[in-house]
């Protein structure tokens, strides 16, 4: 052994025995030998006189490499010698008279790695170099089945290696791949398909794996040879008789069986390929797929099926005339119910789509109007399939009960695995609704007849098939209860299952429930079968907490619909919610952790009685007497708290602290169902309620003022009596506003000023005074934090704390425009704001400059509007006229348009160009010559804008044509930037 060979077994070494300085001592000989000169003579001599496996793939390896990497560099005599010495190791000839090693008699790897450096070299050398490679080859297949083995290695490795699109190939392949396959069809391939028959046929009882392998091969070629080479009177019988051949061949009948596949998905022209269809006479494998076979072979032969049946269907969509359609139609109503079967009981190969197959199935259906009897009876082979495969897998039954990890996985699967299938589904309800609705009334039945738990799955299908059914049904024939729908319906609404506490049942059960409302809207006599459903064990009282949720969140939804019409059923629902609300208002009441686990737990079942009992349907003391029970133990509950806070401990706080959240969050549901024109019109009453109700929430406020989740709760309680109190509210704001900006934190202002943002957009004026109060604490904070011109960028800024602070601004930039745009700009004037003032312009001026935000450049137009009056020659601000020309107009709607980042080509761009140009057009308005003078004398020479242009822009911008202005000041702009090329940079 030489020290190239023993540094190989070196380096290949994974036992861990080796030092890892020996190890890396190794990998550089060998490194180093490899840069040698005469390194494939190195590597030939190798493999013909050494016999380490170790040895033999490092020499394969590196001739490989310096073949593909050094081709051009090699000598015509090297190139000679390595295609000599290749190809007769891949013959199994001896290369000279002294080797006694062949590499064909070494493990799979090697043989495939040799056949790998064939391929390289016929890269490179075929056809032009050496164009008699595979005639040649063919000639040496006579001696048996290793030249044989190694013939197909070296197709599959020149498939793989360049002809198949399997992979990506960079254009000068796709382009040596297409000399080669052209090559090949002229001279070799005819021989090759020869060789291939003769193979098959004399070895197919002897050697049947070599006659696999020989297929296998053969398969990958089908795509590109002339088909007429195999589709014939000699080779389809060999194929046919190999498929069904009775015997342990099956890997043979599968190889076969993909040869046949391979034909049947080539591409050709739909007619001809028709013909082949026809011609192959297929349904002689079809009993195959129910024999007693192989699992493998099974699949194979249902890929065959699948295969077969899509190309038959795209047939029947392309062919033109109405015989060639015939014909498809007879091809298809033949291989289906094979096909039905396959998608029910065998694993379906992974490129066949049940649902897209399906799906254009059922499109050939709607030209059949009727429907023909096969058609029909396929329609209901369909909906089995879809019901088959929409079930689920019973060993997951108790992890989707309990919703485990493993059964929201399950679950979360499912869901999306059936979006496709419920979409075929509709598909089929609009080609053959009848059928449609027979099938889920019929699944439905049986699912009801069921008397044991064991059809969970079965229930759980039959109800979502009715669920994914409704989304195609128009609002009126829901109503209307069209078709079946009419019975579908009354026999939901009355049925219990015996699996009705499974969770997966209650819940489509329930979503179903709430689709066909609808129905029952129009139908009332079955209210209170449908209240029933969603009030007993079956809905809101149901042992699952997280059927029990929904049932609430449902609930509410149909109250919301079915509304006027529950009025006389209002104590009857008042009633069986009693427990539910007893939760809430019921001191005594013990909280468990697992009933609700979050503030907002419980506030839906709230929502709904606010909408049933907030009618004015409901004479007044009726209303008031169902309001005053709620309301008044819900907020005895908060007074008790509010009073013996000091007394709690840290543990006893903090549950205390949750209900009261939860408490919040009811009576904020419950109010939804009031509106503001009954609570401070018709039934002042009502709105005295309220406030006595937010009178006690804003206590809160004072008792727990450094309770951050509180403070959220309340601020939308505020948020929720602003809508249904409107103008009565006002006294209570400035000491509710006071409070919680006392405390504020910095992610709480951002809450704080969306409720500012409500009351101006709702009081306008009005609110004037108050925000006169809480503008400058506002400012003060806000500058503080904010910085004054960019955020840091770079790796480790996108902190949480910086996020945070960027949503404040962004907000603060909103609460600005709103302010300006509801007559209130003269709040940033007050004697306590005016000291922020110069602090705000110039964060707005920086943001108009560099954030490119439309909002605050709309807040500048406003401000010229509002703090310059052009008839008198005023301004309310001292020194704000040169401010906005000397500052905002050069700045914002100069240079910051002619940096570079300003992208004409985005549409958000070019809306907020349009602010740029109305904001001089203001401008010019207000201010006249004194704006247009120092815009033009001093900016636009900066910029070095031509004279002739800078006196276009005159005249245009006195025009009043505004899309003229628009237009010339972009191309302006555009030629302005393509002089700077970008350096000028704005101030």
């Amino acid at each position: 052994m030489d020290d190239l060979e023993k540094a190989i077994l070196i380096s290949f070494d994974e036992s861990g025995t080796i030092d890892s300085a020996l190890k890396s001592q190794a990998v550089s000989f060998c490194q180093q030998i490899k840069e040698n000169q005469t390194i494939c003579r190195i590597c030939i001599e190798k493999l013909c006189f050494c016999n380490l496996i170790q040895v033999q793939f490092w020499c394969l390896q590196t001739l490989h490499e310096v073949i593909r990497v050094k081709y051009a560099l090699l000598s015509l005599e090297e190139k000679d010698f390595v295609r000599k010495s290749v190809f007769s190791m891949c013959c199994f000839d001896l290369i000279d008279d002294t080797n006694a090693i062949r590499v064909l008699e070494g493990p799979a790897f090697i043989k495939n790695k040799l056949a790998q450096v064939l391929v390289t070299l016929i890269y490179f050398e075929y056809p032009v170099i050496w164009s008699s490679v595979f005639v040649d080859f063919l000639l040496h297949l006579s001696k048996g089945a290793i030249v044989i083995d190694m013939f197909c290695r070296v197709l599959n490795a020149l498939d793989d290696e360049l002809i198949s699109l399997d992979y990506p190939r960079t254009p000068e392949e796709l382009g040596v791949a297409g000399q080669v396959k052209d090559a090949m069809r002229q001279q070799c391939v005819g021989q090759i398909v020869r060789a291939w028959f003769d193979i098959v046929s004399m070895y197919r009882n002897s050697d049947p794996e070599l006659c696999s392998s020989v297929l296998e091969s053969m398969r990958r070629y089908i795509s590109w040879i002339d088909i007429g080479l195999i589709v014939n009177d000699v080779f389809v019988p060999l194929l046919f008789e190999l498929i069904l051949v009775d015997g342990e061949f099956e890997q043979l009948q599968g190889a076969a069986a993909g040869c046949v596949l391979a034909v049947v998905t080539k591409r050709m022209d739909p007619q001809s390929k028709l013909t082949i269809l026809q011609s192959l006479q297929i349904s002689r494998v079809f009993a195959l797929v129910t024999g007693d076979i192989d699992p493998e072979l099974v699949s194979k032969i249902a890929a065959l099926i699948t295969g077969y049946a899509l190309e038959v269907l795209e047939c029947y969509k392309r062919v033109t005339t109405e015989d060639a359609k015939e014909v498809s139609l007879e091809l298809l109503n033949e291989v289906l119910p094979s096909v039905f079967y396959v998608m029910q009981n065998c694993e379906v190969d992974a490129p066949f789509s049940i649902v897209q197959f399906l799906s254009g199935y059922v499109a050939t259906m709607k030209s059949l109007s009727p429907l023909r009897e096969k058609q029909a009876h396929y329609v209901g082979q369909i909906l089995e399939v879809i019901r088959a495969q929409i079930r689920y897998d019973p060993i997951y039954r108790d992890n989707l009960d309990s919703f485990d990890k493993i059964g929201r996985e399950e679950e979360d699967r499912m869901v999306e695995y059936r979006k496709d299938l419920f979409l075929l589904l509709r598909s089929v309800g609009r080609v053959a609704p009848d059928i449609t609705q027979i099938f889920i009334r019929n699944s439905l039945a049986s699912a009801v007849a069921s008397s044991s738990e064991i059809n969970v799955e079965e229930v759980e299908a039959a109800l979502s098939l009715l669920f994914a059914l409704g989304e195609s049904l128009s609002d009126e024939a829901m109503r209307a209860g069209s078709g079946l729908l009419g019975e579908l319906v009354p026999m939901l609404l009355s049925t219990r299952f015996p699996c009705h506490s499974n969770r997966l049942v209650a819940l489509v059960y329930l979503e179903t429930m709430t689709r066909y409302v609808k129905f029952v809207q129009e139908n009332t006599q079955y209210i209170p079968l449908a209240l029933a459903a969603f009030l007993d064990e079956r809905g809101i009282h149901h042992p699952n907490i997280h059927v029990s949720r929904r049932a609430s969140y449902l609930f509410m939804r149909v109250v919301k619909l079915l509304k006027a019409k529950l009025v006389p059923f209002i104590e009857r629902v008042l009633q069986s919610l009693q427990d539910t609300v007893a939760r809430f208002t019921s001191m005594d009441y013990t909280y468990t952790s697992n009933e609700f686990s979050g503030p907002e737990d419980g506030s839906y079942i709230f929502e709904a009685i606010g909408l049933l009992i907030g009618m004015e349907d409901i004479p007044l003391q009726k209303q008031a007497d169902y309001l005053s029970s709620l309301l008044t133990p819900l907020c005895h509950q908060v007074e008790i708290l509010l009073m013996n806070a000091k007394l709690l401990n840290s543990e006893e706080s903090q549950a205390k602290i949750v209900n009261v959240q939860q408490i919040i969050a009811a009576i904020n549901a419950l109010s939804k169902g009031f509106s503001e024109r009954l609570v401070t019109a018709s039934r002042p009453a009502i709105g005295l309620m309220f406030k006595q109700t937010l009178d006690v929430l804003l206590q809160i406020l004072v008792v727990f003022p450094k309770i951050e989740p509180l403070r959220i709760k309340v601020t939308s309680f505020i948020h929720r009596m602003v809508d249904t109190l409107g103008a009565s509210v006002f006294p209570y704001l400035p000491k509710a506003l006071e409070q919680l900006l006392a405390e504020c934190e910095l992610k709480e202002m951002v809450g704080f000023l969306l409720l500012l943002n409500q009351l101006i957009c709702k009081f306008n004026t009005s609110v004037r005074d108050i925000m006169e109060e809480v503008f400058p604490a506002i400012a003060g904070r806000v500058f503080n934090v904010i910085p004054k011109d960019a955020f840091p960028s770079g790796p480790g800024t996108n902190s949480e704390e910086i996020r945070e602070l960027q949503e404040l601004q962004k907000t603060f930039y909103t609460f600005l425009h709103v302010i300006t745009t509801h007559g209130l700009s003269s709040i940033f004037l007050s004697p306590k704001s005016r000291v922020y003032l110069d602090s705000l312009m110039q964060l707005l001026l920086y943001a108009a400059c560099s954030h490119k935000d439309i909002l605050v450049r709309k807040i500048f137009i406003r401000l010229i509007k509002d703090w310059y009056d052009k008839p008198r020659g005023e301004e309310k601000v001292s020194g704000f006229q040169s401010f906005i020309i000397e500052a905002f107009a050069t700045n914002c709607c100069l240079y910051s348009v002619l940096d570079k980042s300003f992208d004409f080509q985005d549409a958000n761009t070019l809306v907020l160009f349009g602010e740029i140009v109305q904001a001089q057009k203001v401008m010019y308005e207000k201010f006249g010559d004194e704006f247009l003078l120092h815009f033009v004398s001093k900016g636009f020479p900066s910029a070095h804008c031509p004279q002739d242009l800078a006196q276009q822009y005159c005249q245009k911008l006195q025009g009043s044509d505004f899309k003229a202005l628009k237009s010339f000041y972009q191309s302006l702009m555009e030629n302005l930037r393509l002089q700077q090329n970008g350096s000028l940079v704005f101030r």
